[in-house]
């Protein structure tokens, strides 16, 4: 499931994945509350952790999560990825090159950290 997160400015989605993460997930949370944002802002910065009870991503999930970076590249003005996930971890080093806009990993002990860089100016 992803769950978004409150107490963030309005151009910052928050959102934190726990358990299993479905197509269905990113269609009725994370892509409609990306499309609101992108009426409102030029940029978007994007606060991404994943819980202690995080087990995986569907295949459909994946894609689409794709896309949405994808879809909207140049819009992306930071994100910030909080996981101890070792594979995502990984993917983020690996392909994050890629990604325009800025982007820093954390572990999950740097929560804190990581919430106070992707609202800094």
């Amino acid at each position: 499931m992803i769950e978004r997160l409150q107490g963030f400015p309005d151009n910052v989605l928050a959102f934190v994945c726990k358990g299993r993460i479905t197509r269905q997930d990113y269609d009725t949370v994370l892509v409609p509350a990306v499309e609101d944002a992108l009426r409102r802002h030029d940029k978007l910065r994007l606060y991404y952790e994943t819980a202690g009870d995080f087990a995986a991503y569907d295949a459909g999930a994946m894609w689409d999560d794709f896309k949405v970076g994808v879809e909207h590249l140049t819009r992306w003005e930071r994100f910030a990825v909080v996981s101890d996930v070792e594979w995502i971890r990984h993917s983020v080093q690996l392909f994050g090159f890629l990604m325009p806009a800025k982007m820093r990993m954390f572990s999950t002990s740097e929560t804190t950290a990581a919430r106070d860089w992707i609202v800094a100016p």
